[in-house]
């Protein structure tokens, strides 16, 4: 087996850093191993460029991903790149989407015995990565709320627990209280499918079915089909969003007359300020936004 280069977060807390632990116990049995940590600007593009022919292994969450792949993608290196995954993070919704372990030392299993499988990436206007999916409207609100919980209770452990993972229920919840609604143009391929006459709860633009620890929020996503999936919900009536949040609960939101779901390569969003969640990472406020689908971006070890 190739020798690998495992790229954890300097961040890490000690629950992880036990999972790491026993992952690398794994991985060593089969072959040579180095880890490099990498948390302050420049050191991941440091690890990378003396990765060499070695297989890369990303130790980490959804984030995590987000930026090893941003990182090759920056550098020309990532088509044709093999990564291998050990899902460290809270919410590991990009491990989920392709039937990665969540348990480290069984993804270290993955990674010395599964299979390789292209895996799609969208690309924005200014260059920017999604690997996993983006939205916009009260997910992304949602999102914001629960990045400040998830920072908050992450510094707290219970019985060996990462009380971080309840940042997202918490966030959610805030959000249900008051969720907002923004008027937006949604193309896809150049066609409307609303415009900003219409005012919407969300959207969802993505390769991956999961966000916020397990809630598939675009259920029929596959990362590798070379098509991205769009998910539009005009639940924005009290009665119409509790509705909506039932049925999200059971991943079956996609089939309610409120809610436009289909596939495209190009998803146009534009009009009042809004915010995106790109893979966890919140920026905004933004007024246009484009992503394309780039198919077979890479590859990713999966589960035979």
């Amino acid at each position: 087996m190739d020798p690998l280069l495992v790229i954890t977060n300097s961040d890490a807390g000690p629950d992880e850093d036990e999972s790491l632990a026993a992952a690398l116990e794994v991985l060593h049995a089969h072959c040579s191993v180095e880890v490099a940590s990498t948390g302050k600007p420049g050191e991941l593009d440091g690890v990378l460029h003396r990765a060499g022919s070695r297989r890369l292994i990303v130790a980490g969450g959804d984030g995590s991903m987000h930026a090893v792949i941003s990182a090759l993608y920056r550098r020309l290196e990532l088509k044709g790149s093999v990564i291998g995954l050990l899902p460290l993070g809270t919410g590991n919704d990009f491990a989920r989407a392709n039937g990665i372990p969540l348990d480290p030392a069984e993804a270290a299993q993955v990674i010395c015995e599964g299979a390789t499988r292209d895996r799609d990436i969208l690309i924005d206007e200014v260059g920017a990565v999604v690997v996993n999916n983006v939205h916009a409207g009260a997910g992304a609100v949602a999102s914001r709320r629960a990045a400040g919980w998830k920072e908050r209770l992450g510094a707290v452990g219970v019985a060996g627990l990462n009380l971080g993972r309840l940042g997202y229920p918490i966030g959610a919840a805030l959000t249900a209280l008051k969720p907002p609604s923004v008027r937006l143009r949604v193309e896809v391929d150049g066609e409307p499918v609303v415009d900003v006459d219409e005012p919407i709860l969300m959207v969802a633009v993505g390769n991956a079915a999961q966000v916020g620890g397990g809630t598939e929020l675009i259920p029929e996503a596959d990362p590798g089909d070379a098509m991205v999936d769009v998910m539009v919900s005009r639940s924005v009536s009290p009665i119409a969003r509790l509705g909506y949040g039932t049925a999200l609960l059971r991943g079956k939101h996609h089939d309610r007359d409120d809610v436009t779901y289909l596939r495209g390569h190009t998803v146009s969003v534009s009009g009042e300020e809004f915010w995106c969640s790109a893979d966890g990472e919140i920026y905004g406020p933004e007024r246009t936004r484009t992503w394309r689908v780039e198919p077979a971006a890479y590859s990713l070890v999966v589960p035979a």
